[in-house]
């Protein structure tokens, strides 16, 4: 895997160390355990993240330098100090520098995921038995880079989790470059239109809604957004007036059907089978 090569995991390694604070060393003599080292432990979060492993398996094909525990609360330190933030930042930042982001088109939307331990910050998932689960919430340009995310529990609507996603890309002083949002179906609503407008977005094409084992879009909607939803409209009521195409000529007929009901059963005689006694090119009907 290229992004675990050695040359790779260095380069990565120097543009992230700065971003780490300095620890600042509290006891009186200075004579406490030495620490383990940070570099270390960022190579196993990197092994974790680009191989999708346990942590206890991350720590093992890292040579068990650190243990899997300590990993795991200098993720949590990072974490409070906002070194992850920071990372996201600068990915984000030289990306657009080298490459550039496409904001003509963006679009935002949400995924369910599975927490069996649970924990803060999860709930029910009702697409999986109420199981516990989490649910992101991301804005993505055109190209699909992510530009500004959030998370909940799994039982939060996707409209809810709206407001901060757009505010995460806020901070990136990226929301006011945006041209054009779309939403699906599951934001119609006027509450999403209210936070659109709070926040300056006045180009946004939402999917309209539609009723209940229908393929009809519900009536009256307000006009803010009707492309999407118009051409949702328009396919489904293309499907409804296509008329049924004709059978073709070289499709077998149907089985004939018994008097009580039951169709009748044809069964094919099996290749190695040989013709009875009779002469009549008749088969038996099983070995």
């Amino acid at each position: 895997m290229r992004a675990l090569d050695p040359e790779v995991v260095e380069v990565i390694w120097r543009a992230v160390e700065p971003l780490i604070p300095r620890r600042q060393v509290t006891h009186p003599l200075g004579c406490h355990r030495q620490r383990a080292s940070d570099q270390a432990c960022f190579t196993v979060i990197l092994v974790r993240l680009a191989t999708g492993c346990s942590w206890e398996d991350a720590e093992r094909l890292c040579g068990n330098v650190v243990s899997d525990t300590t990993v795991r609360d200098r993720r949590d330190e990072w974490i409070g100090a906002g070194v992850f933030d920071a990372i996201a930042d600068e990915a984000m930042g030289g990306y657009d520098r080298i490459i550039g982001l496409d904001l003509s088109d963006v679009a935002v939307d949400g995924s369910l995921h599975k927490a069996p331990a649970g924990g803060e910050g999860t709930g029910p998932n009702p697409t999986d038995r109420g199981k516990l689960g989490w649910k992101w919430s991301i804005l993505t340009d055109r190209n699909g880079i992510p530009l500004g995310w959030t998370i909940d529990g799994a039982n939060r609507n996707d409209s809810v989790l709206l407001a901060p996603t757009l505010d995460a890309a806020a901070g990136r002083c990226l929301l006011g470059e945006i041209d054009t949002l779309w939403l699906d179906r599951g934001y119609d609503s006027g509450v999403t239109r209210e936070r659109l407008a709070e926040r300056g977005i006045d180009d946004a094409i939402i999917a309209k809604k539609r009723k209940r084992n229908t393929g009809e879009a519900i009536k009256n909607v307000p006009d803010g957004s009707a492309l999407a939803g118009r051409a949702h409209q328009l396919v489904a009521v293309e499907l409804r007036s296509t008329p049924p195409k004709h059978r073709p000529q070289n499709t077998p007929p149907a089985r004939p059907v018994r008097a009580g009901g039951r169709r009748v059963a044809h069964r094919k005689a099996h290749r190695l089978a040989k013709p009875l006694a009779t002469g009549h090119n008749t088969y038996p009907l099983s070995l």
